[in-house]
């Protein structure tokens, strides 16, 4: 076989070069000279090789499982009860297949039109606002944010019960049912007092129906209660509640401004009361200490005076008055009753003291 090639490619060099068709003496490269000599054993080898290499890029009996992923393998078109776990796996081709399941954390944003527009991504999902009614019968939107991811461990048996649209038979419907159950528990006018409330209870309303599903398909995560749509009418009558309740604030305020300032002026008042009446307390105080220092001075004056103290101011007396009557026979003494005091004379010559005895 290899010879019969050689003769067919030294064919082909003559013709041409014998055809003078090449135009100018042109002459075309030559081709490579292949050795088709080489051993069978060697042939059959490459050829083997080759046929491998095809195999592979054709069935490619592999997967690779990336991290965040788990691999659902289906034998026969039956699922195996454990997930692949990332890394390489190799396979039987078409009796085998291994399907990827996402493993990582979704979201789920409940929202407005507005909001919803452009605003998925990996991972991320958006859905019209949940709309449910009050406990009267009025419509509410609610907007929320729900974070979960497929249960690992429980990955295989979930696809193969639930097939790979389990979020919407399992997530979805959940959240709109525990969202209805719970707000329709409260009147729209509550429901802005009472966020913090909903929202634990709504948390707590999911994480119990998922989670308590037979092998646990998905993992809760976390919900945000973000908004809540009132009806416009319901709007305004909040804002009128709330403008009446300024107002009686204010007025409260008013009055206990009031009270205040009359506090503060009975304050002021009594304490100028006080300081009168300490002061008068002061003075009175003082005139009673100076009039008992006065009584005890006359006392110990009083005190002081003997019978013959008294008899020497008598003689005393007698003795100035009589020097008196040397100079003016006028002058006149008087004598006091009992002789507790000592004897008084006047001058007559002093025409006051002469109009006051008269």
């Amino acid at each position: 076989m290899a010879t019969d090639m050689n003769d067919y490619f030294n064919k082909k060099k003559s013709s041409s070069g014998g055809s003078g068709g090449n135009g100018g003496g042109f002459t075309p490269p030559k081709p490579p000279k292949i050795d088709f000599n080489m051993g069978k054993g060697k042939s059959a080898l490459l050829f083997f090789g080759v046929v491998i290499v095809i195999f592979f890029l054709i069935a490619k009996p592999f997967v690779i499982i990336t991290e965040g992923e788990r691999g659902i393998l289906a034998t026969n078109g039956k699922y195996e009860p454990n997930a692949l776990m990332p890394g390489l796996h190799f396979i039987i081709p078409v009796i085998q297949k291994v399907y990827l399941v996402d493993t990582k954390v979704r979201i789920i944003n409940y929202a407005s039109s507005i909001e919803r527009a452009g605003a998925e991504g990996e991972g991320l999902e958006v859905r019209p606002a949940i709309t449910v009614l009050d406990k009267r019968g009025l419509p509410v939107s609610i907007e929320l944010t729900v974070q979960y991811r497929l249960n690992a461990q429980y990955a295989a048996q979930t696809i193969s019960n639930w097939g790979f649209s389990w979020e919407e038979k399992i997530i979805n419907p959940v959240v709109r049912d525990i969202v209805r159950n719970v707000v329709g528990q409260y009147e729209a006018e509550s429901l802005p007092t009472n966020r913090n409330t909903i929202a634990s209870q709504i948390e707590q309303g999911i994480r119990q129906s998922i989670e308590g599903q037979e092998n646990s398909p998905a993992n809760f995560q976390s919900v945000q209660l973000r908004e809540i749509v009132l009806p416009q009418k319901v709007k305004e009558q909040i804002e009128r509640v709330q403008i009446a309740k300024q107002e009686v604030q204010r007025a409260e305020q008013e009055v206990q401004r009031a009270k205040q300032e009359a506090l503060k002026r009975a304050a002021e008042a009594q304490g100028k009361a006080n300081a009168i009446r300490i002061e008068a307390e002061g003075k009175a105080n003082a005139i009673k200490i100076e009039a008992e220092a006065t009584a005890q001075a006359n006392r110990a004056i009083s005190a002081s005076l003997t019978d013959k103290l008294l008899q020497m101011e008598q003689i005393k007396v007698q003795g100035q008055f009589n020097d008196a009557l040397r100079e003016n026979k006028d002058a006149k003494i008087f004598l006091t009753p009992g002789g507790s005091t000592p004897n008084i004379w006047v001058d007559m010559k002093d025409p006051q003291k002469q109009s006051a005895i008269r």
